[in-house]
């Protein structure tokens, strides 16, 4: 499960340090805080499902803020700006075969829940290698919220 603020696909191993670099300058100033977990969906949202996802309720803005700096950061290092509007959600699960996707996905949206609030304490720069059974993730490297 994750939450991810900026997807930047196949990157260098040579930017990394400069990625992480931004990172650190984007975190700064804020300190940790919270979002609600709320209402289920399925990307796309036309067609065959793939992904299962949970909605995230940013009352305060602070997570749309922090998206907005990161953004800025990683652009001055040499990333593009995501042209689309920031969306959060979880991603919870792929659905990588497509016999039973649809059926899969409606039951995903018609769950019901409580809210869940969801203490946000760091940025984390992620390596995901999709494949196989399982995809894998693997932190690069960990930026807490410390308001500093």
């Amino acid at each position: 499960m994750h939450l991810t603020l900026k997807f930047l696909g196949e990157i260098s191993q040579s930017v990394i340090d400069q990625l992480s670099q931004a990172v650190s300058r984007a975190v700064l100033g804020f300190g940790p805080f919270s979002v609600n977990v709320e209402e289920p969906g399925v990307f796309p949202s036309g067609g065959l499902p793939r992904v299962l996802w949970v909605g995230i309720s940013d009352k305060t803005k602070t997570l749309g803020r922090l998206h907005s700096r990161l953004e800025d950061e990683c652009s001055i290092v040499g990333f593009s700006i995501e042209e689309r509007p920031f969306h959060p959600h979880l991603t919870l699960a792929r659905l990588r075969r497509p016999q039973s996707a649809r059926r899969v996905a409606l039951a995903h949206k018609q769950l019901r829940f409580e809210q869940i609030e969801m203490r946000v304490e760091e940025l984390q720069v992620i390596r995901s290698e999709l494949g196989g059974e399982r995809s894998k993730y693997t932190v690069i490297s960990r930026h807490p919220l410390l308001n500093c």
